[in-house]
């Protein structure tokens, strides 16, 4: 059984993380972790105060929450499910550093389909001449503070990566409770490709980061994301 703490237990991700574990056999919650803690409902503001003994804290918060807790999983040795978007590059250095010494999967998506989207494009950059120009769209709900999203700049690095084009325009939106929409174009003279991915409730991002979760407590150590979970590398 793979336990685990989950960070921003209150949220909306926290919430169906939960919700979702629990009717799992295979993993237990241990506690939730917020600023306000709520002894309760076995929620707790501090890592160092969880007594049960865990393996995974899950992470769906702030940038600022995110690194705190990654300082404090390295000195507890505990491996982490990072999904937590808007991560500067010094919060991106501090998870590596921290990633020499425990497991981390970090991945701005931990959608399955949105991961198989990833390799399409991967495969599709590869395939595709300069003549191509390339444009990303995404479109999330009112509530998401980070523009564009962390799923969308990963699907532009793998152009650039895999085609040489840094030139992608990119059109985000933010409405109503858009759970989230990407979608990729790839345009010639002669014809149109679509790549395009459509989230219908956040459970599909609770479900990944389960996945991830018993993928990373098996792990000594490093940096992992989703392909590495999902068995999706070559």
């Amino acid at each position: 059984m793979t336990k685990i703490v989950v960070s921003g237990a209150r949220g909306r991700m926290g919430k169906r993380i939960i919700a979702l574990a629990g009717q799992d056999p295979d993993l237990e919650v241990v506690a939730g972790l917020e600023i306000n803690p709520d002894p309760n409902k076995n929620i707790v503001s501090d890592l160092k105060s969880i007594k049960e003994n865990y393996d995974c804290i899950i992470e769906f918060t702030t940038p600022v929450a995110t690194t705190e807790h990654v300082k404090n999983a390295k000195v507890l040795k505990k491996s982490m499910v990072i999904g937590t978007t808007g991560l500067s590059s010094e919060d991106n250095k501090l998870i590596y550093d921290a990633a020499k010494a425990i497991p981390i999967v970090l991945a701005p998506n931990m959608s399955v389909g949105v991961n198989v989207l990833f390799g399409l494009i991967e495969k599709t950059s590869k395939t595709l001449g300069k003549e191509y120009k390339v444009s990303i769209k995404e479109a999330h709900h009112v509530h998401k503070k980070d523009k564009p999203s962390g799923t969308a700049k990963l699907m532009a690095k793998i152009v650039n990566e895999k085609k040489g084009d840094s030139e992608i325009a990119m059109e985000s939106v933010r409405e109503g409770e858009t759970v989230g929409d990407h979608e990729i174009i790839f345009e010639s003279e002669v014809d149109t490709l679509k790549i395009s991915h459509s989230a219908k409730t956040r459970d599909i991002f609770a479900i990944g980061a389960l996945k991830a979760a018993k993928f990373i407590a098996r792990m000594k150590k490093g940096i992992f994301s989703m392909s590495d979970v999902l068995g999706l590398k070559e």
